[in-house]
């Protein structure tokens, strides 16, 4: 039969490649969504946060290193290692916070001036920018003082002087302490309660105050009580001037633990004062 020798036709279909689900495009685009979003998220985040936690976040990009303590007994402890002691490192660090303190120290000197009554005590409220960092002394003058004769109560200007402290220092992320001092004015016979005490009980009275008005607790690294070791005026124990607190913002940028140091305004050199003996210790109080 025909068909017997008829040629075998043999047809190949060709089936088109799709990249579909198997190509790589759509990972790249999805990675970049995911890392958009999650920038949109932490700026989101961030606006959200308080000013502390902002300065914070700040202070971290601006020196990574800000936060480390040492821990254990790592060979690279105390700052040794591939970079050597980090001082070059941390200079900028420096001077940025310097700058910042400066900044604050103007801020709080434009706003004690619209206080009422600021005529009257501003030859006594000492605003000014240190080594050590912001130190800002309110020294009791003949007539105008900020405490009850004898006692840590607060008169009305001094807590409205403290406001405008605690809330222009509550948005620096630096620590603070807080001290007290007395002249050598000895009254009563009462040896309970002494210089040293008044002294402490009025920085703490500062402090209560100052965090009333929003400076975060843990921004206060000490509370420290002078009596009359630390005189402003070493040559005029009796001067009035002598009674005063002080609020010293340290020198450096994050909230790194503060150094316990003696310096004050007026201690010749810087000197540390000596621990009182018994009879120093009793011995005073204040008008």
């Amino acid at each position: 039969m025909s068909f017997q020798h008829a040629p075998v036709i043999i047809i190949k279909k060709k089936k088109a490649a799709h990249g579909g689900h198997h190509g790589g495009a759509w990972k790249v685009a999805y990675a970049d969504f995911v890392t958009a979003m999650m920038a949109f998220f932490l700026v989101m985040w961030l606006v959200n946060q308080s000013p502390q936690v902002k300065n914070s976040v700040q202070a971290y990009f601006q020196d990574p290193g800000v936060f480390e303590y040492e821990h254990g007994r790592s060979p690279i402890a105390s700052g040794a290692g591939i970079v050597g002691s980090g001082t070059a490192r941390q200079e900028p660090d420096v001077a940025t916070a310097t700058a910042a303190l400066e900044r604050a120290a103007e801020r709080i000197k434009e706003q004690i001036k619209a206080i009422p009554g600021f005529k009257n005590l501003e030859s006594q409220i000492e605003v000014k920018v240190t080594a050590e960092g912001l130190r800002i002394e309110l020294q009791e003058g003949g007539k105008s003082k900020f405490f009850d004769s004898g006692s840590a109560h607060v008169k009305a200007e001094t807590r409205a002087v403290l406001t405008v402290i605690g809330k222009e220092l509550a948005v620096l992320p630096q620590s603070l302490a807080i001290e007290g001092h007395t002249d050598a004015a000895p009254f009563g016979r009462d040896r309970t309660y002494t210089n040293w005490e008044l002294s402490a009980d009025r920085a703490n009275a500062a402090r209560r105050i100052m965090e009333e008005s929003g400076l975060p607790a843990e921004h206060v690294k000490a509370i420290r009580g002078f009596a009359d070791t630390i005189l402003r005026t070493p040559g005029e124990p009796f001067n009035p001037r002598n009674r005063r607190v002080s609020i010293v913002v340290q020198n450096n940028a994050g909230p790194r633990p503060l150094k316990v140091s003696g310096t004050a305004s007026g201690a010749p050199g810087g000197a540390v004062p000596e621990p009182a003996t018994p009879a120093q210790a009793n011995g005073h109080a204040t008008h």
